[in-house]
């Protein structure tokens, strides 16, 4: 039985559109209006903006297999890709193009192979929950998404929004599953939807904090600032952060606002326009103990200082530092949500 594309919008979390093409079925985070700005910049930054960061399908089912058939694109450098299935919460397999070999311990630079993949999944019998999660870094045509003949399929809905902005460490570079992001587990500890807006290599933008989704968030997470530090100026960088914070509490006044400074980073101490790397956790916490209802979150305290953390030995956590990210982020946040 495979879904129709209105019985797939019906299962998503995670976009504000899905579109179906001559190709197949397409997801998108951003809004039209949003999506503009990214031409305007850098090529670089259209793919990433295209890539299905945070879109997962969440149903009840009774079928034992589900199959999945599509084409998976580059939205970035990174090519390694996971799709990721879980039943009743547990992660049962994988649609991978890496698993098949050993991984070291810097991966980010690893040509991996691209295209057409598919897969049937044993779910089990009876009733239970499912959740396939997209990959973070790709673009995803969904061909074919196909079920038991004459199975149940019933939507699972979230309670509550989460709306997440960032670079490419909030986007889930270098994670090899989708499981290990550090949003995705949040909205999950939350019971919240995930809408992504984290595009790798942005800065602190007031143009896309100012256009509005068309959803109430409950939770907004922000983590800008390690590409301020290295592509602007002092000035640049607190005119953009104060007009970043400014449009979101505009558009959001009732949301629970959480400021991230940035992480650790080897190549910190390197010289820059800035005095200091701290002087970014200065700006982010003058901008945003600004306005009420925002928490800022001291970054520095959420991945160890230690290189074998990160996935290119320097900026982007591997699956491990992103559990360290959670879990520290969780511990932060848990009393005020």
């Amino acid at each position: 039985m495979k879904l129709t594309v209105d019985e797939i919008r019906a299962i998503t979390s995670g976009a504000v559109s899905v579109e179906e093409t001559e190709a197949g079925i397409r997801f998108y985070r951003f809004t039209k209006e949003q999506l503009e700005i990214y031409p305007k910049r850098r090529e670089a930054l259209v793919l990433k903006s295209l890539a299905a960061t945070g879109v997962k399908f969440c149903f009840e089912t009774d079928s034992e297999n589900l199959y999945v058939r599509g084409l998976f694109e580059h939205a970035s450098a990174r090519s390694y890709f996971s799709l990721d299935v879980a039943v009743n919460g547990k992660v049962i397999g994988s649609m991978d193009n890496f698993s098949h070999m050993e991984i070291p311990a810097i991966y980010t630079d690893i040509a991996f192979e691209m295209g057409r993949y598919e897969k049937n999944f044993s779910l089990g019998k009876g009733m239970k929950s499912v959740t396939v999660y997209l990959p973070w870094n790709k673009i995803v045509t969904l061909e074919d998404f196909s079920l038991d003949d004459g199975s149940v399929i019933k939507p699972i809905r979230f309670a509550k929004k989460l709306l997440a902005f960032g670079d490419s460490i909030t986007q889930g570079f270098d994670a090899m599953r989708n499981t290990s992001r550090q949003m995705g587990r949040m909205a999950e500890r939350l019971n919240a939807e995930e809408v992504s807006k984290a595009v790798g290599a942005e800065t602190f933008d007031p143009e896309l904090a100012a256009l509005r989704d068309d959803f109430e968030p409950d939770y907004i997470f922000v983590a800008y600032g390690t590409n301020d530090f290295t592509g602007k100026t002092p000035e640049k960088f607190t005119a953009d952060c104060n007009g970043f914070f400014a449009e979101i509490y505009k558009n959001y006044p009732d949301a629970k606002i959480f400021a991230i400074t940035p992480i650790w980073r080897a190549d910190m101490e390197n010289p820059r326009a800035f005095t200091s790397f701290f002087d970014i956790e200065k700006g982010v916490r003058s901008a945003a103990e600004k306005l009420p209802n925002v928490m800022v979150i001291d970054g520095q305290t959420l991945v160890p200082h230690d290189t074998k953390y990160f996935a290119d030995g320097r900026l982007h956590p591997n699956d491990e530092g992103f559990d360290h990210y959670f879990n520290n982020l969780w511990e932060a946040v848990k009393d005020h949500v």
